[in-house]
């Protein structure tokens, strides 16, 4: 079965640094493509950053040489660092997952994340 859990999520300070981490379970880790997404209230849902099976990653023009996003595949973690918060990068951060077995897509439970002084 496919479980994931998101963690890192903290008050900070703007200018400030916070690293996300997602545990996937159920043995689909190194055949998936993963992401980190953002939800503030009232708005839609939005990609942060993904990273392919091939480690080709891509990011929201809004976070572009701020977050990097990263995956270990020996500890079937992947982790979004984000350097410089903004304000506007307060937001619940989920961990997304695909599967690119079964095309089935799996998402965590989210952690929030809140930047201000």
């Amino acid at each position: 079965q496919v479980q994931l859990v998101e963690s890192g999520g903290d008050l900070v300070q703007p200018g400030g640094s916070l690293r996300l981490s997602c545990v996937a379970s159920g043995g689909i880790f190194s055949t998936s493509a993963m992401g980190w997404y953002r939800q503030a209230p009232g708005k839609q849902r939005q990609l942060v950053a993904s990273i392919t099976r091939g480690g080709t990653v891509d990011y929201a023009d809004s976070v572009k040489g701020r977050f990097t996003i990263s995956r270990d595949v020996a500890k079937n973690t992947m982790y979004l660092q984000m350097n410089n918060l903004d304000p506007e990068d307060t937001a619940v951060y989920y961990c997304h997952l695909q599967s690119a077995l079964s095309g089935k897509a799996y998402w965590g439970q989210g952690t929030q994340v809140t930047v201000s002084s």
